[in-house]
């Protein structure tokens, strides 16, 4: 019933971001932008997003404390990204987790999704990151919305991860306070329930461990740093296509509305949201004058991120030894274990 409630509400929002897309563009431009397109620049830009890709694949590798080997890493994020661009509900991290564990040696479900826990913080300060380089070179034109999601989004971001670092470095307390609340939820650590609990939480203070180590902490946010570097030239020479400047304000500012989209609920591959926080982001430093222009851009940038993610994916796939009818029956499985 939750997920039926789930995928209504994400089918309503996307239904109400295109018809606010629709009601903004007129059909003549959009086909002229589309013609008139100079798409020669896609060619560099899909290059450097298989970069980004490649530099979150070493940053989840420090993460795992070096668990994995990178190219198990880069395939295993890429079916995850796959899976999370067709499925709702972020289905592709428990994907994610369930093929770590499938390794040799292991890498244990809860140290995983430790792991995806900070890589989603570090993301999140990046894209706040994003928004205040945007604000700083537009100098303060960047639509409420977005700002009032930024500031929302750091604080979640240095909250969540001061608690993290806390648990990492405090583990003595951290057990001591986990067991207390074991204790008042009824279960004890020497029972059969209690013991189970209790060994997911030490794998997941596990996963936390790069975070006590100064040289993994640093390379992690230098991983992120590279990351969505990539991402932002990306975005930059995209813009080419369709314009006859690129605005490196505007580029982060579109990226970075995109990420808060993608936190939205909507149909599987975020369809409407993602579009119109690019219109959104983009109009705030005149890049919607045409209409169709700026939405031929929006739907070009999501379209090409999907392409990415689904030929990595399915590259993936390939080199993981799995097909998603089994990928799909493993998740179910250990979901229910």
């Amino acid at each position: 019933m939750k997920r039926w409630r789930v995928g209504l509400l994400g089918l309503i929002v996307s239904l109400a971001a295109l018809y606010f897309i629709a009601s903004q563009v007129n059909l003549s431009q959009l086909k002229d932008a589309v013609v008139s397109a100079r798409y020669i620049y896609v060619l560099p830009t899909i290059v450097f997003l298989v970069l980004g890709l490649v530099t979150r694949a070493f940053r989840w590798q420090v993460l795992l404390s070096g668990g994995l080997p990178f190219q198990r890493t880069f395939s295993i994020m890429n079916v995850a990204y796959l899976v999370n661009g067709v499925l709702p509900l972020r289905i592709g991290e428990v994907a994610r987790i369930y093929l770590a564990t499938r390794a040799t040696p292991p890498v244990p479900a809860m140290k995983t999704a430790s792991t995806i826990i900070v890589e989603r913080l570090l993301d999140l300060l990046g894209v706040v990151m994003m928004v205040v380089l945007a604000l700083i070179l537009a100098g303060g034109t960047v639509p409420d919305l977005i700002r009032g999601s930024a500031v929302f989004s750091g604080v979640i971001a240095l909250v969540g991860f001061s608690v993290l670092v806390v648990l990492a470095r405090q583990r003595v307390w951290a057990r001591r306070l986990f067991g207390q609340g074991l204790q008042r939820l009824g279960q004890r650590g020497e029972t059969s329930v209690g013991a189970r609990i209790t060994t997911w939480f030490e794998h997941f203070l596990d996963g936390l461990q790069p975070l006590t180590q100064s040289r993994a902490l640093v390379a992690a946010l230098a991983w992120t740093i590279a990351s969505w570097g990539f991402s932002a030239v990306a975005g930059y020479i995209l813009m080419f296509t369709f314009y006859t400047q690129a605005s490196w304000a505007a580029t982060l500012l579109y990226i970075a509305a995109a990420a808060f989209a993608i936190a939205v609920p909507a149909v599987p591959g975020n369809l409407g949201p993602y579009e119109g926080s690019i219109y959104l982001a983009i109009s705030a430093f005149g890049y919607a004058n045409p209409a169709g222009t700026a939405v031929a851009f929006a739907v070009l940038v999501h379209a090409l991120n999907l392409a990415v993610h689904a030929s990595t994916g399915v590259v993936g796939f390939i080199q993981e030894g799995i097909s998603l009818e089994q990928l799909s029956r493993g998740v179910q499985e250990m979901r229910q274990s």
